[in-house]
């Protein structure tokens, strides 16, 4: 019997894989992947990756470890930050999604779930105005004892 809540939220443990010739452009797609999965409530399991998008998905070792990990029991699905990581087009991508459905498992697009991206000064900015909605402030003078 399945423990997850209906709309695919839950515990369900994943993999994140991306195709990127840069170590700047997987460690934005692993971002864009467990953003994703996190928003989901979904576990990472493990994040696979490979430098070569020429070569076939079926050849590459990261993908290889993915397939492996999902025959094993180890993931249930497989996020993927840009479908071309894994397809030419969306027909490929939507038949690797039915042949991962077979072996029991789902393919998810993360390209909608694109992480806001913020500056230092934007992150601190809203700390702070989190911590002013609740009532805590960090200076001692912005907060008047007694005051109504």
């Amino acid at each position: 019997m399945p423990t997850n809540p209906p709309g695919g939220l839950g515990h369900v443990p994943v993999a994140v894989y991306s195709c990127a010739t840069t170590s700047t452009a997987l460690g934005e797609s692993e971002e864009r992947g467990r953003y994703y999965a996190d928003a989901r409530h979904w576990h990472v399991a493990g994040v696979w990756s490979d430098p070569d998008l020429a070569l076939p998905l079926a050849e590459r070792p990261g993908w290889q470890a993915v397939t492996a990990a999902l025959s094993a029991g180890m993931i249930r699905g497989v996020v993927v930050s840009v479908p071309t990581h894994v397809a030419a087009d969306a027909a490929q991508f939507a038949a690797l999604g039915v042949l991962l459905r077979d072996r029991g498992g789902f393919l998810a697009d993360a390209s909608n779930g694109i992480p806001a991206r913020r500056t230092p000064g934007q992150a601190r900015r809203r700390h702070d105005i989190a911590d002013a909605a609740s009532g805590w402030f960090t200076q001692p003078d912005t907060h008047e004892e007694g005051a109504s």
